[in-house]
């Protein structure tokens, strides 16, 4: 056979054989190339997409937890003057109410006895009513006020808060808020503060020698004074000599150094030194009070001495009994409620400070939410942007393989196709 016919032969058995396969292969490998790029383009494309999301969420992140630090000093500065403000409101409005404590012990009505299991009864009623009819005027003067104080810096933290938060969280933001309305819980506790009071409702002529000394001396120095009068009275002995005595001169001689209340209480002393002499001292005392104002006027002063004391022992009734009762538990009352007035105003300001500091509390822990969605959110991203990244390498290589797949398909057709077909027309 002719060589060169079977080269043809040949050459169209390979041509025939591969051809076909060589032009698919081809376009598999040009097809594969348009989606490796597709593929590139489009991983490409969210990647810039989900960097720039990473960027505003890193952005976010850090302005919310600027903000928060930023709102935590001032919540606490406005916090501190919402407490002080209550402080001084419920001390003012407290010292008032026991100016008025008077008003509110004379409007008390009950049963009333001397005996000691009535009185008890009596006087634990009145401190129920004490500190009920206190409460109540606290709260009256005080508790609408700081409640619209609470409310007012409840809604100022809603709106700072809102815009370090989602929308979708922002319309919940006032269930947090409790719907209840606030109220201070002043808790005098009168029963404690009161369980000393010992009343003293016995007869006591306003001119005799007790009430006299309490009315100059007052009650402190009085009872210092008597208790230092029944003393001498104890140790000096009717039969004592009349004799001069040094101790009260030295005292008298050194009254312009002493104070007033010193100087009382040493002529007190003198008086008992005086009244524990012989019955020969009073006579003669007598007889020059005698001399000097005659005898009618001395019956005079007697009668009317008696009869104001008759008239005072006559009026010395229950109700008598249950004014003075009251009067004393005035006195009383006033000095001890003194006493906790900053006390029950620094416990109202912890309780406003509570609830804010609760209600804040609550909106901090829904931003603590909303940043740790922001970081779960930002590995999110994080983790999607990496994958595109691996997503656009592998694309790259896939199709790098199908670019040197068509190179060497290329330089077949080139060797035993079309160079066949040249060969033989030469």
């Amino acid at each position: 056979m002719n060589p060169l016919l079977s080269e043809c032969i040949s050459h169209s058995a390979v041509k025939t054989k591969f051809e076909q396969h060589t032009i698919t292969a081809k376009q598999i490998t040009e097809t594969v190339k348009d989606v490796m790029d597709q593929i590139n383009i489009a991983a490409a494309e969210q990647r810039v997409v989900s960097l720039e999301e990473k960027d505003y969420l890193i952005d976010r992140l850090d302005f919310v937890r600027n903000q928060l630090n930023l709102l935590i000093q001032d919540i606490k500065k406005k916090i501190k003057l919402i407490t002080e403000e209550v402080e001084n409101q419920v001390s003012n409005a407290m010292a008032e109410e026991i100016c008025r404590l008077s008003v509110l012990i004379d409007e008390f009505r009950s049963d009333f006895h001397p005996s000691p299991q009535v009185l008890n009864m009596y006087k634990s009623s009145l401190l129920q009513h004490i500190e009920q009819g206190m409460g109540k005027n606290l709260a009256f003067r005080c508790s609408d006020a700081v409640n619209a104080s609470v409310q007012n810096s409840q809604h100022d933290m809603i709106e700072l808060v809102k815009p370090l938060l989602p929308s979708a969280v922002q319309h919940q933001l006032p269930m947090l808020v409790p719907s209840r309305k606030f109220e201070l819980s002043y808790d005098l506790n009168c029963a404690t503060l009161c369980a000393d009071f010992q009343e003293n409702i016995e007869f006591q002529f306003s001119l005799g020698w007790t009430a006299l000394v309490h009315r100059f001396l007052g009650p402190v120095n009085a009872k210092r004074a008597l208790t230092l009068l029944d003393h001498n009275l104890q140790l000096t002995a009717p039969s004592t000599p009349l004799a001069p005595v040094a101790a009260p001169q030295t005292q008298i001689c050194r009254a312009p150094a002493q104070s007033q209340e010193e100087l009382m209480l040493s002529m007190v002393n003198n008086l008992a030194s005086l009244t524990s002499r012989t019955s020969m001292s009073l006579v003669i005392v007598g007889g020059v009070v005698w001399r000097s104002v005659g005898w009618r006027l001395i019956a005079l002063s007697m009668s009317l001495y008696g009869v104001l004391y008759l008239y005072e022992r006559l009026t010395w009734t229950t109700k008598a009994k249950e004014r003075t009762l009251k009067k004393q538990f005035v006195e009383y009352a006033t000095e001890k409620l003194q006493m906790i007035i900053s006390f029950t105003s620094s416990n109202c300001s912890q309780q406003v400070q509570q609830e804010i500091a609760s209600t804040f509390a609550r909106l901090c822990q829904q931003v603590d939410v909303t940043e740790k969605d922001l970081e779960r959110e930002i590995q999110r991203l994080s983790d999607k942007i990496q994958k595109l990244e691996t997503v656009q390498n592998r694309s790259k290589v896939l199709r790098h393989k199908a670019s040197s797949l068509e190179e060497q398909l290329e330089d077949f057709s080139s060797q035993y196709l079309r160079h066949d077909l040249k060969s033989i027309d030469d």
